[in-house]
């Protein structure tokens, strides 16, 4: 440094040139540039080496947290939670989505009233599911056997598929209530009679508390459970002191309150011509995760063969909590695509696809606000206890559970309440890995149920009568009371259910469906269908807001 200001100074501008002292000068200069670069030269091997070393450490950090992750979110997954309908009521609800802060009822509000729309409990599969599970214990022998005689050395396959056939092999009926699901209603009894005590207090009689039941042995099974749990301790008949009830059952042919998918004709013939618009929504997927098993496991498997593989998956983790075979074939991945398959279908075919899927239900609603009516004025007329009807329960299928809940507009948000009630289509359940909250395993899994309750409350400025659901015995939020659980009736009345009492079960049901506002040519609907599969919108995007 000295050397420069020297060469400043006025030695230097007087013209003294190379002296001495001067080279000295030049030689110690650069002698410490050799000396800096020397370091530098020494230090950036050192420094480039830490950086990789601190870049492979980060590298490896977040490969780590990475594998961790995928780690936990293997063994979190429960594919026993992504069976659509064929849930088990228990196992939905531990389903942790869709947190909602319920309602925090005031203590001077006590419930007068209590509706109860259940599906039956987990049932085995019926006759025509297990021809089809035997078809494929041939198919699959067929598969290999043709595999083997390619070439193929099988390896890939699961030992389980070898020589496998179906656990109902032999069986000649199907359909009943197997033990769990007995549980599941038995279990359901009990808690609702404890969560809402002051309603089932009263002495058993039919009047009231009213047990009905359609005619398919399953339902009636299940109200037969559930009454035993609701009534347990209350008699004398055997150790668990039980006590004799009534369940009333319409014939299966006039059952419109809660088979009136079957009494429908409207109904019928809507779903009979969309069922091949639906399969071509879904075959993509079973398309795509055909070809996947099939290179997977060197097998010529079909889309009817996944489809059954499926539906065997989903009966063995159901039924028999077994999820480390036909269940084990397919990815988390897959299940998710395929879970959303049947939750689509039921999406078109029981619920918002259509207005009728859900209006034929209107005598069932009629029924509900009716009772709810009958008891407001029991209590405003101060009727005697054991005198008026306290509770309405109803026992039947996912076909009366997913309509019911359309009906009074679960699962939306206020814009598509919205359209629902100007007759307008909502868009299709969004297509994995995006979130839904349209999932069969909560809107309508085995025992699934929606209890009305009716509550009285001290009048303050506001109504005196509200209303709560609870769905699977969690409150609710109504997108047609704000997005409230707990709805002035007048409110849960004029907003939800007036406009679907306006239309008759015999109009919906009956009437010409071209007469009808708002209906399309079955030709229309499939050129719109088939016009949003080919333009590619569904891949990934939110659905086409197209009426089924």
């Amino acid at each position: 440094m000295s050397g420069i200001w020297f060469n400043r100074g006025g030695e230097g501008r007087r013209g003294i040139g190379n002296t001495p002292l001067r080279s000295q000068r030049r030689q110690k200069k650069k002698h410490y540039i050799v000396l800096w670069s020397s370091a530098l030269n020494r230090l950036l091997p050192a420094n480039l080496i830490l950086c990789a070393l601190m870049a492979n450490i980060v590298l490896m950090l977040l490969l780590l947290h990475r594998l961790i992750f995928s780690s936990i979110a293997q063994e979190t997954f429960d594919v026993r939670q992504h069976l659509s309908t064929v849930t088990r009521y228990e196992v939905s609800k531990g389903i942790k989505e869709n947190a909602f802060d319920s309602s925090k009822i005031r203590d001077q509000c006590s419930p007068i009233h209590l509706n109860l729309v259940a599906r039956h409990g987990t049932r085995a599969p019926t006759k025509k599911r297990m021809r089809d599970l035997e078809i494929l214990s041939v198919q699959l022998k067929s598969l290999m056997q043709n595999a083997k005689e390619k070439g193929s050395s099988l390896e890939k396959l699961p030992s389980w598929l070898t020589g496998w056939s179906s656990p109902w092999k032999g069986k000649t009926k199907g359909g009943e209530l197997i033990m769990h699901g007995e549980d599941e209603m038995y279990n359901l009894g009990i808690r609702i009679r404890e969560r809402f005590q002051e309603l089932f207090s009263d002495d058993y009689h039919p009047d009231v508390y009213q047990i009905r039941a359609t005619q398919i042995p399953r339902a009636s099974a299940s109200a037969v459970a559930f009454g035993m749990g609701m009534f347990s301790g209350r008699g004398k008949i055997g150790a668990g002191n039980h006590r004799a009830f009534a369940v009333l059952s319409e014939s299966r042919a006039s059952d419109i309150m809660l088979r009136f998918h079957d009494c429908c004709q409207n109904y019928k013939v809507h779903r009979k011509q969309q069922e091949p618009a639906v399969f071509k929504l879904k075959e993509p997927v079973l398309d795509e995760i055909t070809r996947s098993l099939a290179a997977r496991y060197e097998l010529n498997f079909t889309i009817k063969d996944t489809s059954t593989l499926w539906f065997l998956c989903k009966q063995e983790a159901s039924l028999l909590d077994i999820t480390n075979q036909a269940c084990g074939l397919f990815s988390n991945d897959e299940v998710n695509l395929l879970e959303w398959t049947d939750d689509l279908e039921m999406f078109i075919l029981k619920g918002y696809g259509k207005s009728l899927n859900y209006r034929m239900g209107v005598p069932l609603l009629e029924d509900v606000i009716s009772s709810m009516e009958t008891a407001i004025k029991a209590k405003e007329e101060g009727y005697a206890p054991g005198s008026y009807e306290k509770a309405r329960l109803r026992f039947a299928h996912a076909e009366t559970l997913v309509p019911f809940s359309c009906l009074i507009g679960l699962f939306l948000d206020g814009s598509e309440f919205d359209q629902i009630q100007k007759e307008k289509p909502l868009e299709y359940p969004l297509k994995p890995p995006q979130k839904r909250t349209w999932r069969g395993s909560m809107v309508a899994p085995f025992a699934g149920n929606n209890a009305l309750v009716l509550y009285s409350c001290p009048e303050k400025n506001t109504s005196k009568y509200f209303v709560q659901v609870l769905h699977n015995e969690q409150p609710i939020p109504m997108a047609g009371c704000g997005g409230t659980d707990f709805c002035p009736f007048q409110i849960f009345k004029e907003k939800i259910a007036a406009a679907h009492l306006k239309h008759s079960y015999d109009y919906l049901c009956n009437a010409s469906m071209e007469k009808q506002p708002g209906s399309k040519s079955f030709v229309s609907q499939l050129f719109e269908m088939l016009s949003w599969i080919l333009s590619g919108k569904n891949k990934d995007k939110a659905s086409p807001k197209v009426e089924l």
